[in-house]
């Protein structure tokens, strides 16, 4: 500024006023270059910082998703062995072969246990209530999320349906039939239950008895036919998450 100042000193000096107005004019245009080159320095700078803020959220997004997965394929195996069970169960209802496979109407009772899928959203939650979102908008992965959530809801909607049923034949049954029986061979040990005085057949004439009940045999059928709906589900959910997975490698790494 010093230079600057001491050239238009002495072009003034000189009475140069022609050589002035175009130093005058030149310095001015060399300010505006210098703060339009600051400005977009900073904006490449805010640039930067928006998409390393950006990159966290989708990072986190990833390992939830990676977590989702891992539990979908835990919650799948658990649904395929129990209503795998449930089919063979509701085949041996069907032809009446019911006392020659009690084994079978035992380990079927796991139809009643109340699985749920629980979703990790923090991430998602997160970007979404962020002021980075907007940076998503309408891109494919915003597409894949919303495909991804919108099924998650869905899968929600489908497993309360099936536990609250179960659970409701559950009550019902506890009203109609004493368990006690049915929850010592279930739970208690050989040696501990040929040490009591009821005989083995007892227990077995009590499980026939309890399995027999349509409160039972109901929930036998739901999860022969609403698990293989469950898995496919399930299975939908897997693939749209190694999508999401494969989409934020690509946006992060961009």
């Amino acid at each position: 500024m010093k230079l600057f100042r001491k050239t238009r000193h002495k072009l003034l000096l000189d009475n140069k006023k022609t050589q002035y107005l175009k130093y005058a004019l030149g310095e001015i245009v060399l300010v505006v270059i210098g703060i339009l080159i600051a400005l977009q320095i900073n904006n490449w700078n805010q640039s930067i910082k928006d998409k390393d803020s950006l990159n966290e959220y989708l990072t986190k997004i990833k390992t939830h998703t990676s977590e989702d997965i891992e539990q979908l394929e835990e919650l799948k195996k658990g649904r395929k062995q129990i209503g795998d069970i449930c089919k063979k169960a509701r085949n041996s209802i069907l032809n009446k072969t019911e006392n020659e496979n009690l084994f079978l109407f035992k380990v079927s009772g796991a139809a009643f246990a109340d699985f749920y899928f629980k979703p990790n959203v923090g991430g998602y939650e997160s970007l979404k209530s962020s002021e980075y979102y907007g940076k998503i908008n309408n891109t494919g992965l915003d597409s894949l999320l919303a495909k991804y959530h919108g099924l998650v809801d869905i899968i929600a909607e489908n497993e309360k349906s099936y536990n609250e049923s179960t659970v409701y034949q559950e009550n019902y049954l506890d009203t109609q039939f004493d368990r006690s029986l049915i929850l010592a061979s279930a739970f208690m040990s050989k040696d501990s239950l040929d040490a009591k005085a009821t005989p083995q057949s007892e227990y077995d004439r009590g499980f026939i008895e309890y399995t027999s009940k349509p409160a039972y045999r109901n929930v036998i059928s739901l999860a022969a036919w609403q698990f293989d709906t469950m898995i496919d589900q399930y299975n939908q959910l897997t693939a749209l998450g190694h999508e999401i997975i494969r989409e934020i490698d690509i946006v992060t790494q961009e």
